[in-house]
């Protein structure tokens, strides 16, 4: 995601009501659930575990809730679920995928469409946007914390980053899957703090919008599409303007 989009994204989610932290908490919770049964519960060895927990304590989630769904899902405990990713189109032809954890396929997927449908998109079939994203590493850094620019550009080419793309407001450390988590490992053994680190879909392209209701009408999607129970991630190629 270019421009102001990734770091907009960040500052909206960190300043989430106090409200809506349940709900935050409790989606985290399954996500470590569903990786503890299919990697086991042990972080070092199981890296989708690792970057989940890394995931919870950038969202403020207490270490206790975070090893309580750990032991609960190594207990054979919590809800069987399955993973269910959609693809269709926001106002103005944006490309969105949505990725879910789901009891009820079918409740899931009405839900779904009825959010796309709501705000003016339109829910597509499996492989209707995804060639316009690529899986790639970000590792975001907050600059009013790391001001040395050529520092943080050399310590991540060194570590084997793809690139670094310097913005105003923070640097983004891109790497390709295969290297996404020895690049992060390298890094945090230097002290660096990331506001966020995911392995996820990036968008090839970007789409702007320019009319006011269609800019307020995809602003809705996005939002209401996160505040479903079963919705974990949205991944868009809408380029926001800076908020």
């Amino acid at each position: 995601m270019s421009g102001h989009s990734k770091w907009n994204n960040i500052k909206r989610k960190k300043g989430a009501a106090d409200a809506a932290k349940g709900q935050i908490f409790t989606k985290l919770g399954r996500e470590i659930q569903m990786a503890v049964r299919a990697g086991g519960p042990d972080p070092e060895v199981n890296r989708s575990l690792k970057d989940i927990i890394a995931k919870a304590k950038s969202n403020n989630m207490p270490n206790d809730s975070i090893q309580r769904s750990i032991s609960k899902a190594s207990g054979g405990g919590g809800e069987e679920l399955e993973v269910i990713q959609y693809e269709g189109y926001g106002p103005g032809g944006v490309a969105v995928m949505v990725r879910t954890l789901s009891d009820n396929r079918n409740r899931t997927a009405g839900d779904v469409r009825h959010i796309f449908d709501r705000f003016g998109g339109n829910l597509g079939t499996n492989g209707c946007v995804a060639f316009q994203f690529e899986e790639k590493g970000s590792l975001i850094l907050d600059r009013e914390r790391y001001t040395d620019e050529e520092t943080v550009m050399m310590e991540a080419l060194d570590a084997g980053a793809e690139d670094v793309d310097v913005e105003e407001d923070y640097f983004e450390i891109v790497t390709s899957p295969d290297t996404y988590h020895s690049v992060v490992d390298a890094l945090e053994a230097k002290g660096y703090v990331f506001e966020e680190s995911t392995l996820a879909p990036q968008p090839l392209t970007m789409t702007k919008l320019n009319d006011p209701e269609m800019i307020e009408n995809m602003e809705r999607l996005i939002d209401t599409l996160e505040e479903n129970d079963d919705v974990t991630d949205v991944y868009h190629n809408w380029e926001q303007e800076e908020a």
